[in-house]
């Protein structure tokens, strides 16, 4: 469920094309959060500084000057009343009226702006000149304190005229005038303090304009820091995650193609399907791919640790029904030096139950298929082989199994005509012909094997088997002897006088009778039971799962047979007598090899006491220490 909604969140079941474009746009959001964030930073930020550059200040700083101007008013009335001389007492009322002039256009500017012109009065230098606009709080301001620069213009008139007027009459000053000083002065004190409350509050208001800045300033600082890693994180969580889904199958695959070129199939490292989106669809593709590979190389290697050919064709044939639902089907095995070929799978017991003429059978160049080499279809094209029989209803598709550069082999189906294509079984047909192609190395190599072990365990005059099959197979022979608690009768068998018939008649006519020896033997001797030529004239009889005693029995018959058998030649008939020794294992010796020996103990014997005996071994017989 968790990797469902992270599959989910991070698009990893969206095609390829869709995924990046989403995984675009994410990034795109991130950057459009980013930027609207500075933006907005940005415009309260200039809105902020506008304020304090536009309002602020130059509130603050036309409150200092009238607080500075009324300053100079207290200092300049606190020496008026000591001022004796009339001249000089004018020019500090004349300074005092201009200051109160001048903090009058302050006002003014404040509330209707404009320029501002800030003049030393002492001395008439200009100190600054500013330009104001309307501010709504200057409006307040100048409406408080022009009530007291009026008081003060008219308070500044009184004062002036009762100190003139003492210092033109000469009277002695009767304390009237340090009375409107003294009152002048109050008024300018309260007309300070309140330029000095103005004074705080625009202080007030741009420490809160300036936190404002740094607030949002830090704000954004945080939400674009916050905003860059989420972003980042996310970014770098859909990376690995689509990378993981894209990267993760791409290097399994190319893994398992280096594998496979090292020829390896490991299904160990089978790719994990993470997604649905195309790379997904490629990795289950890629691992049925290496499924069938697998398959195929488990097939070659079982098929190659069978023991015989039969077994490769009848697991060849379980393939084609288990693993691809052919059910139709024959496997014929074609010998190429006969020009025969025979159906080896399935058994089929009647030439009848072939899907073609009989004919082919016995003249294998008739088959189409071995005759060109390539498949043939009756499915691509009605009628391509005349030998398919016809009243069979179906459709045939043949395919060589080519050996050592030869046709060794046809594989026939059959199946139904309608739906060959939708039922998917062309694709079937190439899947089982990819199996055929695996087995083919297999079959030759197995062919080839018989071929070469007949040769090499049968004599090739008299079809027996030979001395170096007895050594090849003693063990398993033994094994089985054993454990089934018998007794193996040996019988050594000698024709009396062979050279003779070498000598008077020739090697032809010796290799005839060696031939009738050996037809004799087989006739007196069981299925189960062997016939080996041991060297020369020279036959064992092995008498496999016999009852103690009865290797007697069957060595008589044998005497008996050839001594009465006639053998012809060109001159008429011969007859030949043979001797034999017998012994039994395990019941004379428990060494097979010892056992033998005792035969031919027992067989020269029988050559001593006037051939054409039969002689069974006693241990009076063996005079060695040892074999």
């Amino acid at each position: 469920m968790i990797n469902k909604l992270i599959n989910f969140i991070t698009f990893v079941d969206l095609p390829i094309r869709k995924k990046f474009l989403l995984f675009f746009l994410g990034v795109l959001f991130w950057f459009v959060v980013m930027f609207l964030t500075s933006v907005l930073t940005n415009v309260t930020i200039n809105n902020r500084t506008d304020r304090i550059a536009g309002q602020v200040m130059p509130l603050d700083r036309i409150s200092r000057k009238i607080a500075r101007k009324l300053q100079r008013m207290s200092i300049d009335a606190a020496g008026m009343q000591a001022v004796a001389d009339i001249n000089e007492f004018n020019r500090k009322i004349d300074i005092s009226r201009t200051r109160l002039m001048d903090i009058r256009s302050f006002l003014s500017a404040l509330e209707l702006g404009g320029q501002v012109y800030d003049i030393d009065r002492d001395n008439n230098k200009l100190i600054e000149r500013l330009t104001v606009k309307p501010l709504t709080a200057g409006e307040k301001f100048s409406s408080e304190l022009l009530p007291l620069i009026d008081t003060l213009d008219m308070e500044l008139a009184g004062l002036a005229d009762s100190k003139l007027s003492g210092l033109n009459t000469t009277q002695q000053d009767s304390g009237l005038t340090a009375d409107k000083i003294h009152k002048y002065r109050q008024t300018l004190s309260s007309a300070m303090a309140l330029s000095d409350s103005f004074s705080s509050r625009t202080t007030k208001m741009f420490a809160s304009d300036l936190r404002a800045i740094q607030g949002v300033a830090t704000l954004s600082f945080y939400i674009q820091g916050g905003v860059l890693v989420t972003a980042s994180l996310l970014l770098l969580f859909f990376t690995l995650s689509i990378s993981r889904s894209i990267a993760g199958p791409v290097k399994s695959i190319i893994q398992q193609i280096r594998s496979l070129g090292e020829g390896e199939v490991d299904l160990s490292k089978k790719i994990t399907v993470r997604s649905k989106d195309e790379i997904g669809a490629l990795s289950e593709d890629f691992n049925h791919l290496m499924e069938e590979i697998h398959d195929m190389a488990t097939f070659k290697k079982v098929i190659e640790e069978d023991d015989s050919l039969e077994d490769v064709y009848s697991r060849l044939g379980r393939v084609f029904k288990e693993n691809f639902g052919l059910d139709k089907f024959i496997i014929y095995e074609v010998s190429n030096s006969r020009n025969k070929m025979k159906p080896v799978y399935p058994v089929i017991l009647d030439e009848k139950e072939i899907f073609c003429s009989e004919d082919v059978l016995h003249n294998s160049e008739l088959c189409k298929v071995k005759k060109t080499g390539h498949t043939i279809s009756s499915a691509t094209y009605p009628g391509i082989c005349k030998q398919f029989r016809p009243d069979i209803g179906k459709v045939h598709i043949c395919i060589p199994m080519i050996i050592s550069g030869k046709t060794g082999g046809v594989v026939q189906f059959l199946l139904d005509k309608e739906n060959f294509r939708a039922d998917g079984k062309d694709k079937r047909i190439f899947r089982a012909g990819q199996y055929i192609k695996e087995s083919l190395s297999v079959i030759e190599a197995k062919r080839l094997m018989n071929t070469l072990r007949e040769s090499a365990l049968k004599d090739s005059l008299t079809g027996l088997y030979n001395r170096r099959f007895l050594q090849e197979y003693t063990e398993t022979l033994i094994a089985g002897v054993l454990r089934r608690e018998k007794t193996v009768g040996l019988i050594m068998c000698d024709l009396d006088f062979f050279k003779q018939v070498n000598d008077l008649y020739g090697h032809s006519i010796g290799d005839m009778v060696l031939k009738e020896t050996s037809s004799v033997l087989r006739k007196c001797i069981r299925t189960a039971d062997l016939v080996i030529r041991f060297g020369g004239e020279e036959f064992l009889v092995l008498m496999l799962d016999i009852n103690e005693g009865e290797t007697i029995n069957v060595a008589e018959k044998i005497r008996e047979t050839m001594e009465n058998t006639r053998i012809k030649v060109s001159d008429g008939t011969i007859k030949k007598t043979i001797s034999l020794g017998i012994s039994e294992f395990p019941a004379d010796t428990e060494s097979f090899w010892q056992a033998i020996k005792f035969a031919d103990v027992a067989l020269y014997k029988a050559k001593e006491a006037g051939r054409n005996k039969v002689v069974r071994f006693n241990k009076e017989m063996w005079t060695e220490n040892q074999f």
